[in-house]
């Protein structure tokens, strides 16, 4: 059997999810003889750059456009509709991205962005996983927010994440530092980001347990200056 029709089959094998032991089993081989067909056929179906594999679903929670603007009118801002904002989670957008890994795997990132002023607080990934756990992931990662995520298209995630973090630069505050590892799985920034960001057109704050928000206060001061921003804060 040529190498070409070894790769096929354990290909059809592994899209299967049949372990590298099953395989070997099956095809008569020994372990350390399928081992670097199995690796050789993971380099074939997954791309070295993480932005060109496959997506498999992408999530935003409900509510997530409540507060924005939008300087046009894409399909996507029609088609997914913010809802009733939900004043506990008020200016706080999770957005949850999974790309085909090997076989039948996926790599999962997540993302939590303040889109009234901070930009992306916090990022979570790659966590590599089975498809057949994406669900139960999903619903624990929106479990903070009233009703189901929303599943949404690519561009508007991109659009909500990289918007978010150049619109907080803009204000003085940088990405959570672990935005490296994470961002090529979003794929890169829009041309151009048709998001209004803040809350109703201005900057607005609300302190989370681990801010400083007399620190956020005096960067929005010098950034924008008194009276064009808001916020809210027990600490102030």
């Amino acid at each position: 059997m040529i190498e070409d029709e070894l790769l096929l089959k354990v290909q059809e094998m592994r899209e299967r999810g049949s372990t590298p032991k099953v395989i070997a089993k099956a095809l008569g081989l020994r372990p350390s003889e399928v081992a670097p067909l199995v690796r050789k056929v993971a380099s074939l179906q997954t791309p070295a750059d993480p932005a060109a594999r496959a997506v498999i679903g992408c999530w935003v929670n409900q509510g997530w456009s409540a507060g924005l603007g939008f300087d046009e009118n894409p399909d996507w801002a029609a088609t997914y509709p913010h809802g009733e904002a939900d004043q506990s989670t008020e200016g706080m957008v999770q957005v949850l991205v999974a790309r085909q890994d090997r076989a039948s795997r996926t790599t999962v990132c997540g993302y939590l962005v303040d889109v009234y002023c901070l930009g992306l607080k916090n990022t979570n990934g790659p966590l590599h996983m089975g498809v057949d756990s994406l669900d139960d992931y999903c619903r624990v990662f929106f479990g903070a927010f009233n009703g189901p995520p929303l599943a949404v298209p690519l561009d508007l995630a991109q659009n909500l994440v990289h918007g978010a973090v150049a619109y907080a630069r803009g204000l003085g505050f940088e990405p959570h530092a672990d935005f490296a590892d994470t961002a090529p799985y979003l794929g890169p920034p829009p041309a151009s980001i048709p998001i209004r960001f803040g809350r109703e057109g201005k900057p607005f704050y609300v302190s989370g347990p681990n801010d400083n928000p007399r620190a956020v206060i005096r960067t929005l001061e010098s950034s924008v200056g008194a009276g064009n921003y808001g916020y809210f804060s027990h600490m102030i």
